[in-house]
């Protein structure tokens, strides 16, 4: 279903943006994904923009810290995973060989954060719901429908989540030769990892997002229009055609149209 009021322990719940220029943000997916942007305010003496479609909550967003912007810090999409506890699961993370990023803290009455990184050096946040459960539409046009790991150790990263999170990892054969895995928490998919190619250059292992999109030539013709550039243009796969596209601010996420039913 696309509506989500509740997410269980180790799944993916909330995206949020990190940006050099928060105005131009609004303004681009507002017009890409037909996003309303809600300021909404903080203990920290600046807003926090929610991202609502049809009303409810689909992402967050934000201005990068003054430190990020002067070390020349793109502005990135952050993925947060919901967890019973933050406490409990940095215990985890350490014993696990990750580090701790920014240490667990309370976000007002919303609920309880932290930001770790993996052995392989990809960030990825912690969220303990309290008034705030996550994203409230998924698997729609202009929604988070996809987390995945783009590394260069895979075997690392499966031992890894599975301590952190509880993720069992299953890797299939894609009819292209290459392989792809799956981490599930139970019987549901969770998130997904894929190998890091040559042709992708020396960037680090980071956590990417997808948005899903009803046609997704049409979106990056229409993301182009917008200011955004287009990483990789749509691409057939056997779940369906995707894209990569950086943000006017330098952002980068991808989409996809799924000829495979979400859930």
């Amino acid at each position: 279903m696309p509506e989500r009021d509740v997410y269980k322990h180790g799944v993916p719940s909330w995206i949020d943006l990190s940006t050099t220029d928060l105005e131009g943000a609004k303004a681009f997916y507002g017009a890409l994904f037909g996003w309303e942007a809600d300021d909404v305010p903080t203990d920290q003496g600046r807003p926090y923009t929610m991202f609502r479609k049809n009303v409810r909550s689909v992402a967050g967003g934000g201005p990068m810290p003054p430190d990020m912007v002067e070390h020349g810090v793109p502005s990135m999409w952050n993925s947060y995973v919901n967890v019973d506890s933050v406490d409990d699961t940095l215990a985890e993370v350490e014993s696990a060989g990750g580090s701790v990023m920014v240490p667990a803290m309370d976000v007002m009455s919303e609920g309880r954060m932290a930001f770790i990184v993996d052995p392989g050096g990809a960030a990825i946040g912690l969220w303990e719901p309290r008034n705030h459960k996550g994203a409230q539409l998924v698997n729609e046009h202009g929604t988070l429908t996809w987390n995945e790991l783009m590394t260069d150790d895979l075997e690392t990263a499966k031992a890894f989540y599975a301590a952190a999170f509880g993720w069992a990892a299953q890797t299939d054969q894609m009819p292209d030769g290459t392989y792809y895995t799956t981490f599930k928490v139970g019987d549901d998919m969770a998130a997904g990892m894929m190998a890091k190619t040559p042709e992708m250059g020396p960037m680090p292992n980071y956590w990417g997002i997808y948005f899903a999109v009803d046609d997704c030539e049409a979106a990056v013709a229409k993301a182009a229009e917008l200011g955004g550039t287009v990483v990789a243009p749509p691409f057939d796969t056997p779940i369906g055609k995707m894209a990569v596209l950086a943000d006017p601010q330098g952002a980068t996420f991808a989409l996809v149209s799924w000829s495979v039913p979400t859930e």
